[in-house]
Protein backbone atom coordinates (compact mmCIF):
# COMPACT_ATOMS: atom_id res chain seq x y z
CA UNK A 1 0.00 0.00 0.00
CA UNK A 2 0.99 3.32 -0.90
CA UNK A 3 2.33 5.39 2.30
CA UNK A 4 1.00 8.43 3.33
CA UNK A 5 1.76 11.44 5.50
CA UNK A 6 -1.39 13.27 6.44
CA UNK A 7 -0.59 16.83 8.38
CA UNK A 8 -3.26 18.39 10.28
CA UNK A 9 -5.52 15.21 10.07
CA UNK A 10 -7.37 15.28 12.91
CA UNK A 11 -9.11 18.97 11.60
CA UNK A 12 -12.38 19.65 9.70
CA UNK A 13 -10.67 18.95 5.80
CA UNK A 14 -7.60 16.78 7.20
CA UNK A 15 -10.06 13.98 8.78
CA UNK A 16 -11.73 13.78 6.15
CA UNK A 17 -8.95 13.62 3.41
CA UNK A 18 -7.86 10.79 5.66
CA UNK A 19 -11.33 9.12 5.53
CA UNK A 20 -10.93 8.94 1.87
CA UNK A 21 -7.20 7.99 1.28
CA UNK A 22 -7.88 5.13 3.67
CA UNK A 23 -10.98 4.27 1.56
CA UNK A 24 -8.93 4.18 -1.50
CA UNK A 25 -6.48 1.42 0.12
CA UNK A 26 -3.52 4.03 1.24
CA UNK A 27 -1.24 2.98 4.81
CA UNK A 28 -1.97 6.74 6.43
CA UNK A 29 -0.15 8.52 9.01
CA UNK A 30 -1.51 11.42 11.10
CA UNK A 31 0.31 14.25 12.29
CA UNK A 32 -1.39 16.45 14.31
CA UNK A 33 -0.73 18.87 17.41
CA UNK A 34 -4.29 19.19 18.74
CA UNK A 35 -3.97 22.67 18.35
CA UNK A 36 -7.17 22.96 16.46
CA UNK A 37 -7.91 19.50 15.84
CA UNK A 38 -9.83 16.82 17.44
CA UNK A 39 -8.58 13.29 18.11
CA UNK A 40 -11.95 12.07 17.72
CA UNK A 41 -11.65 12.74 14.06
CA UNK A 42 -9.15 10.46 13.45
CA UNK A 43 -9.91 7.22 12.41
CA UNK A 44 -8.74 4.38 13.86
CA UNK A 45 -7.24 2.27 10.60
CA UNK A 46 -4.77 5.41 10.98
CA UNK A 47 -1.43 5.74 12.99
CA UNK A 48 -0.98 9.08 14.95
CA UNK A 49 1.31 11.20 15.70
CA UNK A 50 0.82 14.23 18.15
CA UNK A 51 3.89 16.43 16.95
CA UNK A 52 4.01 19.75 15.24
CA UNK A 53 5.50 20.50 12.51
CA UNK A 54 7.42 22.79 13.53
CA UNK A 55 9.34 20.07 15.59
CA UNK A 56 12.78 17.85 15.61
CA UNK A 57 10.30 15.05 15.91
CA UNK A 58 8.23 15.79 12.81
CA UNK A 59 11.30 15.92 10.60
CA UNK A 60 12.87 13.12 12.04
CA UNK A 61 9.85 10.84 11.00
CA UNK A 62 9.29 12.51 7.87
CA UNK A 63 12.91 11.25 6.94
CA UNK A 64 12.79 8.21 8.42
CA UNK A 65 9.46 7.13 6.97
CA UNK A 66 9.86 8.31 3.50
CA UNK A 67 6.53 8.83 2.34
CA UNK A 68 4.94 8.21 -1.10
CA UNK A 69 3.09 10.98 -0.16
CA UNK A 70 2.66 13.89 2.20
CA UNK A 71 -0.26 16.07 2.31
CA UNK A 72 0.19 19.21 4.16
CA UNK A 73 -2.79 20.40 6.03
CA UNK A 74 -1.47 21.74 8.89
CA UNK A 75 -1.22 25.26 10.07
CA UNK A 76 -2.54 28.45 11.28
CA UNK A 77 -5.83 28.82 9.72
CA UNK A 78 -7.49 31.82 10.93
CA UNK A 79 -7.49 34.92 8.99
CA UNK A 80 -7.90 36.98 11.82
CA UNK A 81 -5.62 35.33 14.14
CA UNK A 82 -2.61 36.15 11.22
CA UNK A 83 -3.56 39.83 11.09
CA UNK A 84 -3.49 39.87 14.84
CA UNK A 85 0.04 38.03 15.06
CA UNK A 86 1.57 37.85 11.58
CA UNK A 87 4.99 36.10 13.56
CA UNK A 88 3.42 32.83 14.87
CA UNK A 89 1.31 32.73 11.52
CA UNK A 90 4.21 32.90 9.55
CA UNK A 91 6.31 30.75 11.81
CA UNK A 92 3.56 27.53 11.64
CA UNK A 93 2.73 28.12 7.86
CA UNK A 94 6.10 29.36 6.65
CA UNK A 95 8.67 28.09 9.11
CA UNK A 96 6.66 24.64 9.42
CA UNK A 97 6.62 23.82 6.07
CA UNK A 98 9.87 24.40 5.14
CA UNK A 99 10.92 22.07 7.94
CA UNK A 100 8.66 19.57 6.33
CA UNK A 101 10.81 20.41 2.87
CA UNK A 102 14.10 20.17 4.15
CA UNK A 103 12.98 16.81 5.60
CA UNK A 104 11.83 15.23 2.38
CA UNK A 105 15.51 16.39 0.48
CA UNK A 106 17.26 15.22 3.64
CA UNK A 107 15.59 11.65 3.20
CA UNK A 108 16.16 11.46 -0.53
CA UNK A 109 12.93 9.65 -1.05
CA UNK A 110 10.64 10.19 -3.84
CA UNK A 111 8.07 11.70 -2.16
CA UNK A 112 4.82 13.77 -3.55
CA UNK A 113 3.73 16.71 -1.21
CA UNK A 114 -0.05 18.40 -1.83
CA UNK A 115 -0.32 21.54 -0.53
CA UNK A 116 -3.37 22.95 0.67
CA UNK A 117 -3.30 26.20 -0.33
CA UNK A 118 -6.08 28.96 -0.59
CA UNK A 119 -8.26 30.18 -4.00
CA UNK A 120 -10.50 32.11 -1.64
CA UNK A 121 -7.79 35.20 -0.51
CA UNK A 122 -4.74 34.48 -2.41
CA UNK A 123 -5.65 36.79 -5.28
CA UNK A 124 -6.97 39.71 -3.56
CA UNK A 125 -9.21 42.24 -4.54
CA UNK A 126 -7.73 43.55 -7.86
CA UNK A 127 -8.94 40.80 -9.97
CA UNK A 128 -12.61 40.57 -11.67
CA UNK A 129 -13.71 36.51 -10.72
CA UNK A 130 -13.72 34.32 -11.17
CA UNK A 131 -10.06 33.88 -10.53
CA UNK A 132 -7.82 31.55 -12.93
CA UNK A 133 -4.46 30.25 -11.72
CA UNK A 134 -2.09 33.26 -13.58
CA UNK A 135 -3.87 35.79 -12.15
CA UNK A 136 -1.96 38.38 -10.90
CA UNK A 137 -1.51 37.51 -6.41
CA UNK A 138 -1.90 40.78 -4.14
CA UNK A 139 -3.33 39.16 -0.89
CA UNK A 140 -4.62 41.52 1.60
CA UNK A 141 -3.79 39.07 4.93
CA UNK A 142 -0.65 37.70 6.61
CA UNK A 143 -2.67 34.02 6.29
CA UNK A 144 -2.45 34.02 2.64
CA UNK A 145 0.74 35.77 2.05
CA UNK A 146 2.17 33.04 3.97
CA UNK A 147 0.02 30.95 1.45
CA UNK A 148 1.54 32.33 -1.69
CA UNK A 149 5.01 32.37 0.09
CA UNK A 150 5.10 28.84 0.43
CA UNK A 151 3.81 28.27 -3.15
CA UNK A 152 6.76 29.81 -4.24
CA UNK A 153 9.19 27.53 -2.08
CA UNK A 154 7.23 24.92 -3.99
CA UNK A 155 8.01 25.92 -7.14
CA UNK A 156 11.97 26.65 -6.12
CA UNK A 157 12.36 23.33 -4.35
CA UNK A 158 10.73 21.63 -7.58
CA UNK A 159 13.36 23.42 -10.33
CA UNK A 160 16.44 23.31 -7.86
CA UNK A 161 15.85 20.26 -5.81
CA UNK A 162 13.49 18.80 -7.97
CA UNK A 163 10.99 17.74 -5.26
CA UNK A 164 7.67 16.40 -6.11
CA UNK A 165 5.03 18.75 -5.12
CA UNK A 166 1.35 20.40 -6.13
CA UNK A 167 -0.59 23.18 -4.52
CA UNK A 168 -4.30 23.16 -4.03
CA UNK A 169 -5.99 26.17 -3.90
CA UNK A 170 -9.50 26.04 -2.31
CA UNK A 171 -12.37 27.89 -2.24
CA UNK A 172 -14.47 28.49 0.68
CA UNK A 173 -14.50 24.90 2.71
CA UNK A 174 -18.06 24.02 4.39
CA UNK A 175 -19.36 20.43 5.78
CA UNK A 176 -19.48 18.21 8.38
CA UNK A 177 -17.00 18.59 11.48
CA UNK A 178 -16.38 22.28 10.27
CA UNK A 179 -15.62 25.13 13.00
CA UNK A 180 -15.97 28.62 13.18
CA UNK A 181 -12.61 29.87 12.00
CA UNK A 182 -10.84 29.81 8.63
CA UNK A 183 -12.31 31.64 6.34
CA UNK A 184 -15.81 29.16 5.25
CA UNK A 185 -16.79 29.68 9.31
CA UNK A 186 -19.86 30.96 8.38
CA UNK A 187 -21.81 28.17 7.40
CA UNK A 188 -20.70 26.41 11.44
CA UNK A 189 -21.92 29.39 13.07
CA UNK A 190 -25.20 29.83 11.17
CA UNK A 191 -25.71 26.31 12.09
CA UNK A 192 -25.31 26.62 15.30
CA UNK A 193 -27.50 29.89 15.45
CA UNK A 194 -30.38 28.45 14.10
CA UNK A 195 -29.59 25.13 16.88
CA UNK A 196 -29.94 27.83 19.39
CA UNK A 197 -33.12 29.86 17.91
CA UNK A 198 -30.71 32.72 17.57
CA UNK A 199 -30.63 35.54 14.78
CA UNK A 200 -28.25 35.03 12.11
CA UNK A 201 -25.43 37.69 11.60
CA UNK A 202 -24.89 39.01 8.22
CA UNK A 203 -22.34 42.05 7.87
CA UNK A 204 -22.66 44.44 5.68
CA UNK A 205 -25.48 44.40 2.80
CA UNK A 206 -24.81 40.46 2.84
CA UNK A 207 -23.50 40.30 -1.11
CA UNK A 208 -20.27 39.05 -0.73
CA UNK A 209 -19.75 36.29 -2.52
CA UNK A 210 -17.23 33.57 -1.77
CA UNK A 211 -17.00 30.05 -3.64
CA UNK A 212 -18.43 27.36 -1.36
CA UNK A 213 -17.35 23.73 -2.03
CA UNK A 214 -18.02 20.85 0.05
CA UNK A 215 -15.80 18.79 1.96
CA UNK A 216 -16.15 15.48 0.17
CA UNK A 217 -15.08 16.92 -3.00
CA UNK A 218 -11.99 18.99 -1.60
CA UNK A 219 -10.89 15.84 -0.12
CA UNK A 220 -11.24 14.11 -4.14
CA UNK A 221 -9.54 16.99 -4.99
CA UNK A 222 -6.40 15.94 -2.61
CA UNK A 223 -6.43 12.55 -3.49
CA UNK A 224 -6.58 13.47 -7.21
CA UNK A 225 -3.36 15.62 -6.88
CA UNK A 226 -1.80 13.04 -5.25
CA UNK A 227 -2.09 10.42 -7.64
CA UNK A 228 -2.76 11.82 -11.14
CA UNK A 229 0.35 12.80 -13.49
CA UNK A 230 1.38 16.54 -12.95
CA UNK A 231 2.50 19.01 -15.35
CA UNK A 232 6.17 19.67 -15.80
CA UNK A 233 7.59 21.34 -12.98
CA UNK A 234 7.92 25.59 -13.56
CA UNK A 235 7.18 28.41 -12.38
CA UNK A 236 4.84 29.56 -9.39
CA UNK A 237 1.48 28.53 -11.48
CA UNK A 238 2.58 25.51 -13.22
CA UNK A 239 1.36 22.97 -10.71
CA UNK A 240 -0.93 24.95 -9.16
CA UNK A 241 -5.21 23.88 -9.21
CA UNK A 242 -7.71 26.00 -7.90
CA UNK A 243 -10.52 23.75 -6.41
CA UNK A 244 -14.09 24.94 -6.09
CA UNK A 245 -17.54 26.21 -7.76
CA UNK A 246 -16.58 28.48 -10.56
CA UNK A 247 -19.97 30.27 -8.83
CA UNK A 248 -19.91 33.16 -6.34
CA UNK A 249 -22.69 32.97 -3.66
CA UNK A 250 -23.46 35.92 -1.74
CA UNK A 251 -23.44 35.06 2.52
CA UNK A 252 -27.25 36.49 2.86
CA UNK A 253 -28.24 33.43 0.02
CA UNK A 254 -26.05 31.07 2.19
CA UNK A 255 -28.53 32.05 4.91
CA UNK A 256 -31.64 31.34 3.27
CA UNK A 257 -30.88 28.02 2.18
CA UNK A 258 -29.49 26.74 5.72
CA UNK A 259 -32.53 28.39 6.81
CA UNK A 260 -34.06 25.99 4.25
CA UNK A 261 -32.69 23.18 5.06
CA UNK A 262 -33.53 23.72 8.62
CA UNK A 263 -36.89 24.43 7.96
CA UNK A 264 -36.26 27.45 10.56
CA UNK A 265 -37.49 31.27 10.42
CA UNK A 266 -34.80 32.61 12.72
CA UNK A 267 -34.85 35.98 11.75
CA UNK A 268 -31.77 37.60 9.75
CA UNK A 269 -29.96 40.78 11.41
CA UNK A 270 -27.47 43.09 9.72
CA UNK A 271 -24.69 44.54 11.10
CA UNK A 272 -21.53 47.11 9.82
CA UNK A 273 -19.57 45.66 7.50
CA UNK A 274 -16.42 44.78 8.34
CA UNK A 275 -13.00 46.78 7.62
CA UNK A 276 -10.99 45.19 4.61
CA UNK A 277 -13.30 42.46 3.73
CA UNK A 278 -13.18 40.82 0.25
CA UNK A 279 -16.28 41.89 -1.49
CA UNK A 280 -16.02 39.43 -4.45
CA UNK A 281 -14.57 36.01 -4.49
CA UNK A 282 -15.10 33.17 -6.79
CA UNK A 283 -12.46 30.84 -8.54
CA UNK A 284 -12.46 28.92 -12.10
CA UNK A 285 -11.64 25.69 -11.73
CA UNK A 286 -11.26 24.97 -15.43
CA UNK A 287 -7.68 23.66 -14.84
CA UNK A 288 -8.31 20.75 -12.27
CA UNK A 289 -10.91 19.70 -14.46
CA UNK A 290 -8.81 18.93 -17.68
CA UNK A 291 -5.30 17.96 -16.03
CA UNK A 292 -6.62 16.00 -12.82
CA UNK A 293 -10.15 15.08 -13.93
CA UNK A 294 -11.79 16.39 -11.02
CA UNK A 295 -14.92 18.48 -10.74
CA UNK A 296 -17.70 19.06 -7.84
CA UNK A 297 -20.28 16.81 -7.35
CA UNK A 298 -22.24 18.15 -4.45
CA UNK A 299 -24.54 20.65 -4.86
CA UNK A 300 -24.69 23.82 -2.73
CA UNK A 301 -27.83 23.43 -1.11
CA UNK A 302 -27.13 19.70 -1.25
CA UNK A 303 -24.06 20.39 1.02
CA UNK A 304 -25.85 22.30 3.13
CA UNK A 305 -28.69 19.98 4.19
CA UNK A 306 -25.80 17.35 4.78
CA UNK A 307 -23.87 19.82 6.89
CA UNK A 308 -26.67 21.23 9.24
CA UNK A 309 -28.03 17.62 9.60
CA UNK A 310 -24.81 16.76 10.91
CA UNK A 311 -24.61 19.70 12.89
CA UNK A 312 -27.77 18.65 14.37
CA UNK A 313 -26.86 15.19 15.23
CA UNK A 314 -23.90 16.49 17.27
CA UNK A 315 -25.83 18.96 18.79
CA UNK A 316 -28.69 16.08 19.47
CA UNK A 317 -25.70 13.19 21.02
CA UNK A 318 -24.48 16.19 23.00
CA UNK A 319 -27.18 16.98 25.00
CA UNK A 320 -28.42 13.31 25.55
Amino acid sequence: MPKVLVTGGAGFIGSHVVDLLLAKGFDVTVVDDLSTGKRDNIARQARFHEIGVNSKEFAQLVRDERFDVIAHLAGQIDVRKSVADPVADATINILGTLNLMEAVKQSDAKTRIVFTSTGGVLYGDFNTPPNVETYPKDPESPYAIAKLSVEYYLAYYGRVHQQDAVAVRFGNVYGPRQDPHGEAGVVAIFCGRILDDRPLTVFGDGLQTRDYVYVGDVARAVWLAATKPLPEKGRLDARAFNIGTGEGTSVLEIARLLQGAARSNVPIEFAPRRPGEQQESFVDAGKASEVLGWVPEIALADGLAKTFAWFARETSGAAT
